[in-house]
């Protein structure tokens, strides 16, 4: 029976639970609204203050940071915000967090990236998985910015695939240290970084062996390579990290052998969440940009804010913000008391939307501008140029279009596991899956709030039915379809926005901080849904795909 299914739900994220157990009503009602809180809202304020003398063009222009700028941004504490105060840091809580990041990343995201990377991912495997003999030796440093911390993961033959990296780490015959021999590339920081964490295979003839290391780079044999030149983000630090016969101490290992992988992957869900923040003050900048042009801009008679095609830019980056916002804090407040919750889906649901609406805000506030906003000595084109890196940060658009439903596929490949190879069980396990889906009990006085959950409710049955329907079709070669998962991810992705959006206003209601335009924005934003199921509740291959396949053929050979 479909009920009686065995997957551990104890630290997944909400949708694999919804897509094969049930709906956690628990996450969903404890989710409480962000509060701007006084620590929070200090920082933020020292912060802008001191930036004030250095606009981003200024920074860009000088392409470093000056030390004043260094002093300044260690003395308010932002290389610390989320070390704990017992260790010197600012002890904010995750969403205290993100919030600051979409405030920096608002007003400079060159210049916010350097915290970010920091903090996000830099320093977050020691946080999350270091023993306390590494936390007393290294947060303390790195809270003050005495440390600057990157994450060494990718290397030049190996992005995505991280299973596969090529960098070893071989245990010394005495057992005191591994030898660290490799490469790492396009590593945020390097240049500025003091400490690394960094990911190397324990076993090259098993695939994802690894260990996770905290390395100093002024050891010997670490080699920090020249500054890349890059379309933007230019006063941040990006390099090249060479190791050669690197002693590492096996103290620095974090957690034990073989946990490099978990930990990697681990470390991703929080600079997603990180770059799902920063997409967010990205949006709110260009929607008051916008917003400003059209009312001064005026054209035949009248500011140009008065026509449709203008205010339909607006008003899709105002859903845009409010859908990335909610999916960010939500899948924060999943990973609150579980720091360490497998939310794989939630952030990489959360990273894809946020940076690819996030473009696509940045360039309509540019077209608002008009001709002006094609001009260099005014901000969008920079912020175009640095933004768009976001898109290939820390998964591209492209993996994070697959890498849900694979995820989800894996999840079922280890309940046929238990069936064994019979084909009639297996054949009955999905026929009772495709028939059953998990109810969504919520109850909303709200009429688009009911409707969207409706939706919701709809579209996990159709996920479900593909799953299986795609399984059964395509067998084993289903991970190669990639048509085919990208149009279950479309699916999930609303799934995950606007159940996200619906406990967000679920919260304010519940706090007495509802208001009139969420309704509206969250019914803007299920017409787009229904859009979107209309194109992806399919399992064959379009027109379009059959055509892509011949004609990729004819330009290929």
């Amino acid at each position: 029976m479909w009920g009686a299914m065995s997957i551990d739900t104890k630290e997944s994220g909400i949708l694999e639970n919804l897509y094969f157990h049930s709906f956690n009503k628990q996450k969903f009602a404890t989710f409480s609204p962000f509060i701007l809180d006084p620590k929070t809202e200090d920082i933020i304020k020292s912060y802008e203050e001191l930036i004030k003398e250095y606009p981003p063009e200024k920074l860009e222009k000088e392409g470093k940071i000056p030390d004043r700028l260094w002093h300044g941004l260690k003395k308010i504490g932002l290389f610390g915000l989320n070390i704990p105060e017992e260790h010197g840091g600012q002890g904010l809580a995750l969403n205290q967090y993100l919030k600051v990041l979409e405030t920096i990343a608002r007003r400079d995201l060159a210049l916010a990236i350097i915290p970010t990377a920091h903090l996000s991912i830099g320093i977050k495997g020691i946080l999350l998985f270091g023993n306390n003999e590494q936390q007393k030796k290294y947060l303390p440093r790195a809270a003050t910015g005495e440390m600057i911390f990157a994450y060494a993961l990718t290397e030049p033959n190996r992005g995505s695939d991280a299973q596969h990296i090529e960098t070893r780490a071989d245990l010394s015959a005495d057992g005191k240290y591994y030898m660290l021999n490799g490469m790492k590339t396009y590593i945020t920081n390097g240049g500025y970084a003091d400490g690394l964490t960094v990911f190397a295979q324990l076993d090259p003839d098993q695939a994802g062996d690894m260990g996770a290391f905290i390395v100093e780079t002024a050891w010997d044999g670490v080699h920090v390579g020249k500054p890349m030149p890059k379309m933007g983000l230019t006063i941040s630090s990006t390099t090249l990290i060479a190791f050669t016969d690197v002693k590492v101490p096996v103290e620095n290992m974090l957690g034990k052998p073989g946990d490099g992988f978990k930990i990697a992957m681990t470390i991703l869900n929080y600079g997603r969440l990180g770059l799902g923040a920063a997409s967010v003050g990205v949006m709110n900048q260009a929607i008051a940009d916008m917003i400003k042009r059209a009312s001064t801009r005026t054209q035949f008679g009248v500011p140009i804010k008065n026509f449709e095609l203008i205010q339909e830019k607006i008003v899709n980056a105002r859903v845009r913000s409010f859908a990335a916002e909610a999916m960010t804090l939500f899948t924060a407040h999943l990973l609150k008391d579980a720091p360490t919750a497998n939310v794989a889906t939630e952030s990489s649901h959360t990273k894809l939307f946020g940076t690819t609406r996030g473009w696509e805000t940045l360039y309509d506030a540019m077209q608002v501008a008009g001709g002006a906003g094609y001009l260099s000595s005014l901000p969008y084109e920079k912020r175009l140029r640095d933004f768009r890196v976001s898109t290939i940060f820390e998964g591209t658009t492209e993996i994070h279009s697959m890498y849900p439903t694979a995820h989800l596929l894996r999840v079922l490949g280890k309940e046929f596991q238990k069936i064994g190879k019979s084909k009639l069980k297996i054949m009955l396990f999905m026929l009772t899956a495709i028939m059953k889906s998990p109810k969504i009990h919520l109850a909303f006085e709200d009429t688009v709030m009911r409707e969207a959950l409706s939706f919701v409710q709809k579209s996990v049955k159709k996920i479900r039915y593909l799953l299986f329907r795609g399984l059964a079709l395509y067998g084993e070669k289903i991970i190669s379809r990639e048509f085919f998962l990208r149009r279950i991810t479309h699916l999930s992705l609303y799934v995950y926005a606007l159940i996200s959006m619906l406990a967000k206003m679920h919260a304010d209601q519940q706090q007495g901080q509802g208001n009139d335009i969420d309704p509206k924005l969250l019914g803007y934003f299920l017409e787009q849904a229904k859009g979107s199921f209309t194109v992806n509740n399919r399992y064959r291959e379009g027109k379009l795909e059959e055509f892509h396949s011949d004609i990729f053929k004819e330009l290929a050979e």
